[in-house]
């Protein structure tokens, strides 16, 4: 299924436009070729589209002076984090202008006894837990990259701890959001749960900036677990990885963290994280709770993977041992690029039902083997996710149609089994064929909201749904 962005008429930035938001920022507003080559790309294959300005605002206010200014001459706007998106979900498609809302990096308000903090959207989750460090609370979503809080509210992101504390979905309690008109909302409110209307945070939550600019984010903490312990092991088969995975999840063991690598993403972390595991399937775990309760689970999941061929497990109980280990997954990504020079990645992602995790990932392993197309493979196989990075020379038209061709089936694969396109990237332009297939006439449900929503089509045009 060949992906095509969809663009819109582009509006030209007038003088006068330009006049009134130089105005306002200053020298925070700029057309500086770079800063607009820097905002109209992700970490994403996708073609890059530079706006045609880049307006870094600090406070929700600005936000929505922006917004009003943009409105009033037609003009796109495209909200931006940190630009680690991977579906193409930051490109100006229509041109427009960029709001950038990395400066907006202030920790607004901490209830320690409530378990909950508001932040404005430019806090990134590792800026967050080090501010956090000292009250014995942490917030759990980890994606990997240092993405901005609000950024991952738009996008649903997830990541490796999912399996035990959810998703953005599950731990977002609140928004501020400024709308296509520049009108300031707040959704939902600190407490745990309330039947007050339309669930309109849930609504904003994974829209990737096309309904409205999350400003400020209310989240759910964690306390930090007594005992944290994580491991490494290694399989003969994928299989018995995968079928390890299964039943861990189905009789009740509450791990905080599962992933797979398959042999090619652990030969590429061994090159680039200067490590020795065994070039095999490999489960990485990690073990939340009181000191009795982790070693519960770690000796039932133990049990578990000998069960299924796994080999001794090699625990990373030291704060330094885990960060390390858990810094080579993260860097995966960046591992399998090391192993072309000079390649692009092109990642995509699935998530199926967990009873059919083993079929998807072994029919998907099957059809890279008949292939010459290398894609190492990760995932956060604990809520049935997993990804796969396609290394290739974007200027190579056979590798960039192999690579399609196997995205595509890939994705199908998952859609008969019950499952989604996308357990975490989002949908951007990268997606869109998919999710219509995937949704029926819900696909034009959403548009119905699009448009009700942002009746001018201004609001990250061209992405998630067709307008």
């Amino acid at each position: 299924m060949t992906v095509i962005a969809t663009t819109q008429p582009r509006a030209a930035l007038t003088e006068e436009a330009r006049a009134e938001l130089s105005a306002l920022l200053g020298d925070r507003f700029t057309t500086s070729l770079p800063v607009r080559e820097h905002h109209g790309k992700d970490e994403s294959y996708h073609t890059p589209f530079p706006p045609d300005g880049v307006a870094f605002a600090n406070s929700t206010e600005e936000v929505s002076a922006i917004v009003k200014i943009c409105a009033k001459h037609k003009l796109p706007i495209i909200p931006f984090g940190t630009g680690t998106s991977l579906e193409g979900g930051i490109a100006a498609l229509a041109g427009g202008i960029t709001i950038d809302l990395s400066g907006m990096q202030r920790i607004l308000r901490v209830s320690p006894e409530d378990l909950d903090v508001t932040v404005q959207a430019g806090v990134t989750r590792k800026q967050l837990n080090e501010h956090l460090r000292d009250t014995g609370l942490f917030f759990p979503i980890d994606p990997g990259a240092n993405a901005s809080l609000g950024g991952m509210a738009a996008t649903r992101a997830s990541g490796t701890n999912a399996v035990r504390y959810g998703t953005m979905r599950e731990n977002v309690l609140g928004l501020t959001v400024v709308l296509a008109d520049g009108r300031v909302i707040r959704t939902g409110g600190r407490a745990r749960k309330s039947a007050a209307g339309y669930d309109l945070t849930r609504l904003f939550v994974g829209s990737e900036g096309t309904l409205g600019i999350i400003t400020e984010v209310t989240l759910k903490l964690y306390g930090i677990p007594e005992a944290i312990s994580s491991a490494v092991c290694a399989f003969p088969t994928i299989k018995g990885a995968v079928d390890t995975v299964i039943q861990t999840i189905q009789v009740g063991v509450p791990v905080a963290r599962i992933e797979l690598l398959d042999e090619v993403q652990i030969d590429a972390v061994n090159k680039y994280s200067k490590l020795d595991y065994a070039v095999a399937p490999t489960l990485f775990f990690e073990f939340h709770g009181t000191e009795a309760g982790v070693k519960e689970q770690a000796e039932m999941v133990a049990a578990i993977a000998q069960e299924h061929g796994g080999m001794e497990f090699a625990w990373a109980t030291r704060p330094e041992d885990r960060s390390k280990l858990w810094q080579a997954r993260h860097d995966a990504y960046y591992a399998a690029l090391a192993l072309r020079p000079g390649s692009k990645g092109w990642p995509t992602d699935v998530c199926v039902p967990i009873s059919r995790l083993a079929d998807c990932i072994l029919e998907t392993k099957k059809d890279l083997a008949e292939s010459d197309m290398l894609a190492p493979m990760v995932g956060h196989v604990g809520d049935g996710n997993f990804h796969l990075v396609y290394v290739l020379d974007p200027e190579n038209p056979a590798e960039l149609a192999e690579a399609q061709r196997l995205a595509d089936k890939m994705v199908s694969r998952a859609l008969e089994m019950g499952g989604t396109c996308t357990g975490e990237h989002g949908i951007g332009y990268g997606k869109m064929a998919f999710l219509e297939q995937e949704t029926g006439e819900a696909f034009n449900v959403m548009g119905d909201l699009k448009r009700a929503f942002d009746p001018n089509n201004l609001l990250n045009p061209g992405k998630v749904v067709r307008v």
